[in-house]
């Protein structure tokens, strides 16, 4: 492992992750992802945007006997994300392509995945701070994919009777359900989450289903810490799988 890397663990899932030092690093978003969708044995799921490869990797010990892709834009990320697949055994579990997601529709035929999973940038070109560390940017800020590419790649890959879920900022709840809308894909839950009770939302997870409709569910609000700033009961169950 080189000096500009980091191990760490995830032990809930036996979980060793090799991460840059200083670019982009996983936070809580991948793992509310993972729980939220909830994969199911046999299914076959695609996580757009993998980074590291932190989501695919859960999904593959959350569900052995699922079969996982991660697409990865960024060269050097797809290759930690190998080196993380092989360092975990999992080498016959998950494929790593590294693509960007304008041409995903080459890579795999259309309606191939039960489950589509991501947690794509959600600041638009050219807005917020800019970080100095390099890969940090590129996750965080659209490039060459905006939210609707994202979800135009999710559709075409997702099954008619398959599940899409998204992790995204709620600044761009309003457009996300409107460009969802548009490309006729139906919210089917919905759930905010705030680092407090008295907090405003900071992120929201969303499933969506293709070509059908559906009745929307809005579920209760997700809270990261109390109000004594520690981890809420679900979220310990969300990370080490142990009571508060």
């Amino acid at each position: 492992m080189k000096n500009e890397e980091t191990l760490d663990e995830l032990r809930k899932y036996d979980l060793k992750i090799i991460q840059p030092r200083h670019g982009y690093r996983y936070s809580l978003d991948p793992l509310l992802l993972c729980d939220f969708a909830a994969i199911r044995d046999d299914e076959e799921a695609v996580d757009l945007g993998a980074g590291c490869g932190i989501i695919p990797l859960i999904l593959a010990r959350t569900a052995p006997d699922s079969r996982l892709v991660g697409v990865e834009s960024q060269s050097k990320m797809a290759e930690l994300a190998v080196k993380n697949v092989l360092l975990n055994g999992l080498a016959g579990k998950i494929d790593i392509r590294h693509a960007d997601i304008l041409d995903v529709k080459k890579l795999f035929p259309a309606s191939s995945f039960d489950l589509v999973v991501a947690n794509p940038p959600y600041r638009k070109r050219g807005t917020g701070r800019i970080s100095p560390k390099p890969g940090r940017d590129l996750a965080r800020h659209e490039s060459t994919a905006s939210l609707a590419d994202f979800l135009a790649a999710a559709k075409n890959l997702a099954r008619l009777t398959g599940r899409i879920c998204f992790i995204y900022h709620p600044s761009r709840l309003a457009e996300f359900l409107i460009e969802a809308d548009a490309m006729k894909l139906a919210p089917v839950r919905l759930r905010m989450v705030h680092g407090t009770p008295a907090a405003e939302a900071r992120m929201f997870l969303i499933e969506m289903a293709k070509g059908r409709k559906c009745d929307l569910t809005v579920l209760p609000p997700l809270f990261v810490h109390d109000e004594k700033g520690d981890y809420t009961q679900e979220m310990e169950l969300i990370l080490s799988g142990a009571d508060s």
